[in-house]
């Protein structure tokens, strides 16, 4: 039987760590949640290895690596209200729920949703909803939300999801520009996003945030 607990810790040693993520509320989300449980049977094996695991068509579950330094850029609060964008089967949400006040988590595919929500709630992430519609839409009946995490990659952002940052709140996005990408934070202040980069990293583009064609005649 294979020792999962074993290799959550090997992860956090030797991804987490040596990244220069050492927060207590991270590492212990971290060496809790049971990765394995939130991706598709055929990948469970691989949950724990450095790399993103796929969900389906371009979808992914971020590499521990990439998210963990996106949730040490985030600050998460035990106060804060977290809306996650693209949380897949729900690994993110239950990592931040662990971390946070309460998280929606977004996602498109109606079986997807029901599979989550099921699965968070098999793992004691009782202060997440999944709530069902286009990511780029978030979700603005819940908000606003002191942080916002998007769990792929973007082109732009798009004005329906800044608007949903509380004031004072801050968002972290992985830009992508071709096959390279910078993970940016944004601090709303005034009611104005102010972009700060912080580490490169990779990751396909989620649905609805591809860059908007100018008009050509």
């Amino acid at each position: 039987m294979t020792d999962f607990a074993a290799r959550r810790t090997m992860m956090v040693d030797t991804q987490i760590r040596p990244s220069d993520v050492t927060k207590f509320p991270i590492i212990d989300a971290m060496l809790t949640v049971p990765r394995e449980a939130f991706v598709p049977g055929d990948y469970v094996a691989t949950a724990y290895v450095g790399e993103a695991v796929p969900l389906d068509g371009s979808r992914v579950v971020l590499e521990p690596r990439t998210f963990a330094k996106m949730l040490d850029l985030a600050n998460v609060e035990l106060d804060d209200l977290v809306l996650d964008i693209g949380s897949g089967l729900g690994y993110s949400a239950a990592v931040l729920a662990r971390m946070a006040e309460a998280v929606v988590a977004v996602e498109d595919d109606e079986e997807r949703v029901e599979e989550a929500q099921a699965l968070l709630s098999q793992n004691g992430a009782d202060n997440v909803i999944v709530h069902h519609g286009p990511l780029a839409e978030g979700a603005a009946e819940h908000g606003p939300y002191d942080v916002i995490m998007l769990q792929g990659g973007i082109a732009q952002l798009p004005d329906a999801l800044a608007a949903q940052v509380k004031d004072g709140g801050r968002i972290i996005a992985l830009f992508m520009d071709g096959a390279l990408g910078t993970v940016k934070i944004g601090y709303k202040i005034d009611g104005s996003i102010n972009w700060r980069n912080a580490f490169n990293a990779t990751a396909p583009l989620l649905p609805g945030f591809e860059r908007e064609r100018g008009f050509v005649l």
